[in-house]
């Protein structure tokens, strides 16, 4: 009885040696697995299935656009697809933000609209592709001149925010064209003389909404039916279109949330001025 006792003691000590070195190891994939601890059962429950405590991937994982606008709005699903710690680069001083001390992000969710950029109008099929693996999420603040850009990746299908960086607006970086069109939105005088006349309007026909209607717009046309654009931010999702700085083209493209809200506005470089050439209003 008494060597019974002394190898079930044995044993006992021996589980408990292994169970120290490995808590104490750290791979190269800690910071994974501390994110996935944190949302396992309490230790005073049975771990029936791991499989339960993981983030599983969402129908709306095939499509990134279907997966941000879930991530912004859903706030337990945005605790699960963020990797804790997450790098946070301000101005080159990086630092991390933990778990505890996040707050639930809603991106452009909580404006009416959100836009996008684009050089060439191919590029913008890019939207649809089900096939990316990384994309950026970018806000553009006109006034303070400040690029805040989150860094999405999709891994075993299904996307994560790994990383957030704020940043002055660098030289190549659109800083030309951010400029033109912050006064373009703010000062009235400026942007009359930067609309090329006749401006090419396209939009649906009211006589027949499966129908495209293309026609042009006088200066006085153009006021009286002024669209909304953002004057103080713009949002930009970069799905590996090009956004280069030396481009003499920029389309941007305001969609509404939830309200059926579609334009594109369409500009070009010029004798060293841009100008916006044609306007597209698909609402419905």
């Amino acid at each position: 009885m008494k060597k019974l006792l002394a190898g079930c003691l044995l044993l006992t000590l021996c589980a408990a040696s292994c169970g120290q070195r490995e808590k104490g190891a750290k791979g190269p994939f800690a910071a994974l697995t501390e994110m996935v601890d944190s949302m396992k059962a309490p230790t005073d429950t049975l771990p029936a299935t791991s499989s339960e405590s993981l983030p599983k991937p969402l129908e709306a994982d095939e499509l990134f656009d279907d997966f941000i606008f879930n991530y912004a709005s859903d706030e337990a699903l945005q605790r699960q697809r963020t990797v804790f710690p997450l790098p946070y680069d301000q101005g080159g001083h990086r630092t991390e933000i933990g778990r505890k001390a996040w707050t639930h992000d809603p991106l452009f969710t909580e404006n009416n609209i959100y836009t996008l950029l684009f050089d060439r109008e191919q590029d913008m099929d890019i939207v649809g592709d089900t096939a990316l693996n990384a994309v950026q999420v970018e806000w553009l603040f006109l006034k303070s001149r400040e690029m805040k850009r989150y860094f999405f990746r999709r891994t075993h299908g299904m996307w994560m925010l790994d990383s957030i960086a704020l940043h002055p607006v660098k030289q190549g970086e659109g800083g030309d064209f951010l400029d033109f069109y912050t006064r373009f939105v703010s000062d009235s005088l400026y942007q009359r003389s930067h609309i090329h006349t006749p401006l090419r309007f396209i939009t649906l026909d009211p006589d027949d909404e499966f129908s495209i209607l293309e026609t042009t717009l006088d200066l006085e046309q153009w006021y009286a039916f002024r669209p909304q654009m953002p004057a103080d931010w713009l949002s930009n999702i970069c799905y590996g279109q090009r956004n280069e700085a030396r481009s003499r083209t920029k389309i941007l493209k305001v969609n509404g949330i939830g309200n059926g809200y579609s334009n594109v506005f369409y500009f070009r470089k010029r004798l060293g001025e841009w100008e916006l050439y044609k306007y597209e209003d698909t609402s419905i």
